[in-house]
């Protein structure tokens, strides 16, 4: 029985590294790798949290292809859970061509294919027992996202189950509404500070932002801050701020999934907001030094020894 669902994008990574500049139309560069990697919020999140000894589930959709059994296949060498992974023909799976630049930021084109068709109808036995469920990606599921995403979040909480959400996608005016729609049944929500800061024009710092959150209805707000580290809230009027570990970067994606999935498996053990947030930081910098999203992940203790470390 999982502790934590993870619903949301499932992915296929296409990585190339390092690339400094696209090609001329007509033009061949030549590039150290290109390798195929698991990718999606739900999967490197749930990777993270497996590999954090959280017993994890997956819910969301792949297509009837190649990238569909490498995505399952994948999930499944790392013992996440995918009972909640359905197949459509209406659609490819989702794929994802990532450029790596030598300092590690990437560039992306991005397919949405089989994301695009999950609608949030799922069996919802898997809900029970489970501890959270978690919602990553909300922005790249447009049959989803907003009042379908609601409805089963405020669903889960009256089944007991906690609730927590992350965003993906560009933050427009239609992704602001749907993810509005959301804060009232969240009790975790672990965004960028750069995706939410439209959503309050009049906040300008991460305190301000966080505390307006909070008056949407969210339990706890978790903001990734890239370099700045991780600034928390919460409705008891805790706040905590966590700084960056400094580590050589070669390849930053994935670490906001690597970041929520440290936070969550942190909070399953009822840990302080600031442990939370150290422990989101020290998945996101495991993330980082190894190309692909879970490659440098690692388990629960080694990653807690870089807290000890401090």
């Amino acid at each position: 029985m999982a502790q934590i669902i993870c619903l949301g994008i499932l992915v296929a990574d296409i990585i190339g590294r390092p690339i400094e500049r696209v090609p001329a139309r007509g033009a061949l560069e030549l590039v150290e790798s290109i390798t195929p990697h698991i990718g999606g919020c739900a999967a490197n999140t749930g990777i993270g949290l497996q590999k954090l000894g959280v017993e994890t589930a997956v819910i969301g959709a792949v297509g009837r292809d190649g990238f569909g059994g490498f995505v399952r296949q994948t999930l499944e060498d790392h013992g996440v859970n995918t009972r909640g992974v359905s197949e459509t023909g209406a659609a490819p799976t989702s794929a994802t061509m990532v450029m790596v630049q030598p300092d590690g930021e990437r560039s992306f084109l991005h397919c949405v294919g089989a994301n695009a068709a999950f609608d949030g109808d799922f069996d919802e036995s898997i809900l029970e027992g489970a501890q959270l469920l978690h919602i990553a990606g909300h922005g790249l599921m447009p049959s989803f996202d907003g009042a379908p995403c609601a409805q089963i979040l405020q669903k889960a909480q009256k089944m007991g189950v906690k609730t927590s959400l992350d965003t993906a996608g560009a933050p427009d005016a239609k992704w602001r509404d749907n993810l509005r729609q959301t804060l009232p049944f969240l009790d975790y929500f672990v965004p960028s500070l750069h995706e939410v800061r439209e959503l309050f024009p009049a906040a300008s710092t991460p305190e301000t932002i966080a505390a307006r959150l909070l008056e949407e209805g969210v339990g706890t707000v978790a903001l990734k801050m890239g370099e700045g580290g991780s600034y928390a809230q919460n409705q008891r009027g805790e706040s905590a701020h966590a700084a960056a570990f400094v580590v050589q970067a070669i390849d930053a994606t994935g670490a906001g999934d690597a970041f929520a999935a440290g936070f969550l498996a942190a909070t399953l053990r009822d840990l302080p907001l600031d442990t939370c947030l150290q422990m989101g930081n020290a998945s996101g910098a495991c993330c980082v030094q190894a190309v692909g999203t879970v490659a440098g992940l690692r388990d629960w203790n080694s990653t807690f020894a870089m807290i000890e470390a401090l």
